[in-house]
């Protein structure tokens, strides 16, 4: 069983950066796809980015295109989330978490392993 730990959390005005990470305790990590995933007060989780195990594919949803950047390096059970011009709306308690496909992503049911998150606050 592969544990993950995130950091990298914090508070942040609104239009300002941060990196987060996610560390694995196994290097059957490599063979994962990776999620980040985030969830804000009574809201559904729900999947930010997604990276292949491999790391050659990766997905977004819509709202953080072009502003956030997912990557990993399987070398050092790794993987980040590289967040960009942040918003209110991005405040939430984010989560690694990986599956055993890419697709499963998907689906917050899907993951074998999660984090135990990081909060992320956008305020002024």
């Amino acid at each position: 069983q592969v544990q993950l730990v995130e950091s990298g959390g914090g508070l942040v005005q609104p239009g300002g950066s941060l990196t987060l990470s996610c560390v694995a305790s196994s290097s059957v990590f490599s063979s994962y796809a990776v999620g980040w995933y985030r969830q804000a007060p009574g809201n559904q989780r729900e999947l930010v980015a997604g990276i292949s195990n491999g790391g050659r594919t990766t997905k977004y949803t819509d709202s953080v295109k072009d502003r956030f950047t997912i990557s990993r390096d399987n070398a050092k059970k790794t993987a980040n989330l590289q967040m960009t011009g942040l918003k209110q709306g991005d405040s939430a308690v984010y989560y690694c978490a990986v599956a055993r496909y890419f697709r499963d992503l998907s689906y917050s049911s899907k993951p074998i392993a999660w984090g135990q998150g990081t909060q992320v606050t956008v305020s002024s």
